[in-house]
Order: C-alpha cells, then sequence, then structure tokens
C-alpha cells in the first residue's frame, strides 16, 4: 500500500508519539489501511475485547466505534481511553435500550439475556453476558437457561439458533446495515461474476445467504478459513476495509468485497487520532454503575474465552 508524504510523516509521529505516552493503539478490521500502520494491535471485537483487558499501557486509543471504545474503558477503569473521532456510531447499537430491553425481560422472566457487544453499555449493564460475532454460539450453549433472549442483531440470533436447536432463542429485530442489505438476487450475482471464489460471509448477515455461503465467520475468522482453504480467489460479504486487512495479510490470495462501508467506522483518520492522542482528549466515560454492571457481563464472557 502506498502513502503520501504526508500520510507517511503523520505515521511516523503518531508511532513516536504512543511510545512517549506509554500508550497502545488499538484498531478494528474495518478501518482505513493507513490505520492499520499505526496498530499496536488489530482485530474483531473479541480479539479487541482480550487486548483491552490485558493491556499495561497507561493510554488506551480505540480506532474502532464508540460501543468498542466503551467496553475498553468498562474493562480499564483506572486508565485513560480514548476515541479520535467521538461521533463515531452505530446503528446497529442504537437500535436497543436498556429501558426497552427491561421490559421486554418482563414478558420473558425466566429467559437469560445475551447482548452482542456491539450494544451500549447500558444495555450491556442490564444483560446477563455478552457475545462477539466470533463466540456467541459458545457463550449461548454455557448457559443453563433455555430460553435466550438474544440483543440487538436479529441476524446473528437466527444462526445461533441454527446451531443451537434445543435453545429457544427470542432475537431483538435489531441488524447490521451492512451486512442486512445483501440479498439472495446479490449473492447470485456474486457466485456469477466471481465463479472461482469462495464465499465468506459473516453471521450478521441474513439466514439464506448464510445457507449459501461456503464459509461463517467472524473478521478474524475470516483470515483462518482463508488460510487454510487451498482456494486462490475469496468473496467476503462484509465490510469494504476486510478486503485490504485481507490482501495484506493473505498475499499469495485475491480478495473481493461488498461495495458498502461503515461511515462511523471511516470517520476516524491519521488526523483525528494524532490530535486525540496529543491532547489526551475525547476521553471516554461510562457511568460508574453502569459500567460495573456491563463488566460483569463481559468478563463472563471472557472467562470462556
Amino acid at each position: 500500500m502506498s502513502y503520501t508524504k504526508k500520510q507517511k510523516d503523520l505515521i511516523k509521529e503518531i508511532n513516536n508519539l504512543k511510545a512517549d505516552k506509554k500508550a497502545v493503539i488499538l484498531v478494528h478490521n474495518y478501518q482505513k489501511p493507513e490505520i492499520y500502520e499505526i496498530a499496536d494491535f488489530i482485530g474483531d471485537s473479541l480479539k479487541l475485547c482480550q487486548q483491552a483487558a490485558e493491556t499495561s499501557a497507561k493510554i488506551i486509543l480505540f480506532c474502532g466505534v464508540n460501543f468498542m471504545a466503551e467496553t475498553a474503558a468498562i474493562l480499564n477503569p483506572q486508565k485513560k481511553v480514548l476515541i479520535p473521532y467521538p461521533d463515531a456510531g452505530c446503528s446497529m447499537a442504537d437500535m436497543v435500550d436498556a429501558d426497552s430491553l427491561n421490559k421486554f425481560k418482563k414478558k420473558h422472566p425466566e429467559a437469560a439475556i445475551v447482548c452482542y457487544v456491539n450494544s451500549t453499555a447500558d444495555v450491556k449493564a442490564v444483560s446477563d453476558i455478552c457475545c462477539t460475532s466470533a463466540n456467541a454460539v459458545n457463550v449461548v450453549k454455557s448457559l443453563k437457561e433455555k430460553k435466550i433472549i438474544f440483543v440487538p442483531d436479529k441476524n446473528l440470533a437466527a444462526y445461533v439458533a441454527s446451531q443451537i436447536p434445543e435453545k429457544e432463542i427470542i432475537a431483538w429485530d435489531g441488524y447490521c446495515p451492512v451486512h442486512h442489505f445483501v440479498n439472495e438476487e446479490y449473492l447470485e450475482e456474486v457466485k456469477k461474476n466471481f465463479p472461482s471464489a469462495k464465499i465468506i460471509a459473516h453471521p450478521e448477515s441474513k439466514p439464506e445467504i448464510l445457507k449459501k455461503s461456503d464459509y461463517i465467520a467472524s473478521t478474524s475468522g475470516m483470515i483462518n478459513c482463508a488460510k487454510n482453504d487451498p482456494a486462490k480467489e475469496f468473496f467476503v460479504l462484509t465490510e469494504c476495509g476486510m478486503v485490504e486487512r485481507l490482501n495484506r495479510s493473505l498475499r499469495g490470495k485475491k480478495f473481493y468485497g461488498l461495495c458498502n462501508l461503515c461511515f462511523d467506522m471511516k470517520k476516524i483518520n491519521l488526523e483525528s487520532v494524532i490530535n486525540s492522542l496529543k491532547e489526551e482528549k475525547f476521553k471516554v466515560n461510562v457511568d460508574r454503575n453502569a459500567s460495573r454492571k456491563a463488566k460483569r457481563a463481559i468478563d463472563r464472557m471472557l472467562t470462556l474465552t
């Protein structure tokens, strides 16, 4: 990947600055390629949750959307957690709130609440356990309850239900716009235009898409799928930034993807990172009571991984 002189200078300055400040930069797979160059860790939500829980850095700068930075802050209440662009939200996370979830729970008092990590701290605080797309099946399997309220992604809930038929999964009516727009007609066009490519779908995709895909995996899981398969071409049904991540990780193979991006993920750039790090601004603050309750749900998940 080639960068402009300005980008190269910013990358060098950021890498020097984070060393001076004893900071660690966590970067989600969907970020821009130049953001990878300043990363200490790159991964999916699960991997970044684990890194956030283990880091000894004084400052955590999170290149992702705000629910991810919130999670890092919850796991590290004594550290300063920064997000370079505080308005980097998540439309799926906005589809559920704690009050509505509490009311819904009253209709199913015997059910456990499994909360996808793509949600706010307040929602995590009223949940029994969190999950990511990588561990959702194992998390639900671990619960003694037979009835599970799964929030907020109905497509991930449907995938979990297909893997654990003995559980009753009650899905919240939320979804990720990036993945939800993919339909069977689109997938047929993909197969027609890329006949040699294996299809890797994210579990946030619709059930009919998952049934017709070669693999179902989280973003980090996609790297393993492609690495272990002898095929040379893959089409990944997830946010477009993942194509660059895969092409960088597995240079002997070719990856294609959706012409669909997460605008919130792409709000972060090198300029916003260096401004945040220099001034240590845009600190993530989570209500102490909500943080304490949410941490229980996150910690319960992390003990399973």
